[in-house]
């Protein structure tokens, strides 16, 4: 039996696992990942896949943090495997954090939750007032800009790290918007760009390889602004065509940098194919990146006691896209 508790954020499922898992081996949480990849692969599944899950769904293994500085560590993953970094996920590991009482946290102020990640140590500051969680931020790894105007799926993408490494490009370059009634052909293009830039110079991480390959594609359009903030509209196409309902934290992170290089100053107003919004702003700059800061709110959907039945044919499950 696996237990979870299950938030959304903006929109986007993540289910966090509570217990029914057994401890992963590793060093560090980057070390877990890889020991995850190989030996919880089917328990990641079981999760993930139909009839427990969907084909967009994401959630998490919770793991030691690599040192006291952190509460604890996190290791993320989707339908397809495990990523380096999730925004909408540390914002709803903050919630759960508060909500559980893994923290002591002021009721009418803020409470940092630091979390180690694969891609390294992040923060979610949990804003309470009168008791209750108000809002989350994400405070992201440091984000930059790796090239401009690689030409992948018959566009220029402009590529950034934001703990994943993430390819933008304009809707409207392909003759799209940002709306649910594209969004089958928006997956179709962000396979085809995701397939060109495989194993280009610019996937690669320049630190860490196991870091390294082009994790999702960004359409987005511009909006009027936001009073003083600037605004957009995203979708993040991400592993194999799975569609992040939220803004997408990491995701805006990396577009965060790429606007800062540009030349913004203001906070970004970034607002999902669904209509949520996270609210982002460069908190610090540092050499030739930027520390983002993105506020979102996560809310609980359930909580869930999964069992594999072992005469069961379907076994772990499975995914029809």
């Amino acid at each position: 039996m696996i237990t979870t508790v299950d938030y959304h954020t903006g929109g986007e499922p993540f289910r966090i696992v509570t217990g029914g898992v057994p401890e992963i081996p590793g060093t560090d949480v980057l070390s877990r990942r890889g020991a995850a990849m190989e030996g919880l692969d089917d328990v990641r599944r079981l999760l993930c896949h139909e009839p427990r899950g969907h084909a967009d769904m994401y959630g998490c293994f919770l793991v030691p943090p690599d040192d006291p500085g952190a509460r604890f560590g996190a290791l993320f993953w989707h339908k397809d495997g495990f990523s380096t970094a999730c925004g909408h996920g540390t914002i709803a590991l903050g919630a759960y954090a508060v909500h559980e009482g893994l923290v002591e946290a002021d009721p009418d102020g803020e409470t940092d939750v630091p979390i180690d990640v694969p891609s390294g140590r992040v923060t979610a500051r949990v804003r309470c007032a009168g008791g209750k969680v108000r809002g989350v931020t994400f405070v992201s790894v440091r984000s930059y800009v790796i090239a401009r105007g690689v030409p992948a799926g018959g566009v220029k993408a402009d590529l950034a790290y934001g703990g994943a490494i993430y390819a933008s490009v304009p809707a409207a370059e392909l003759g799209l918007s940002v709306e649910p009634r594209h969004l089958t052909e928006l997956i179709g293009h962000a396979r085809r760009i995701k397939s060109d830039l495989a194993g280009h110079p610019a996937s690669r991480h320049p630190a860490d390889d196991r870091l390294s390959g082009v994790y999702g594609v960004i359409f987005y359009d511009e909006l009027p602004d936001a009073g003083d903030a600037a605004r957009q509209r995203n979708v993040t196409v991400f592993a194999d065509g799975e569609v992040d309902r939220s803004p997408c934290g990491s995701g805006t992170a990396a577009r965060l940098a790429l606007l800062h290089d540009e030349g913004l100053r203001r906070p970004l107003v970034h607002t999902s194919i669904v209509g949520s919004e996270f609210r982002a702003r460069v908190a610090e700059v540092t050499g030739d990146g930027v520390v983002p800061e993105i506020e979102g709110m996560a809310y609980r959907t359930g909580r869930h006691a999964f069992e594999l039945d072992p005469d069961d044919p379907i076994g772990t499950g499975f995914t029809l896209r």
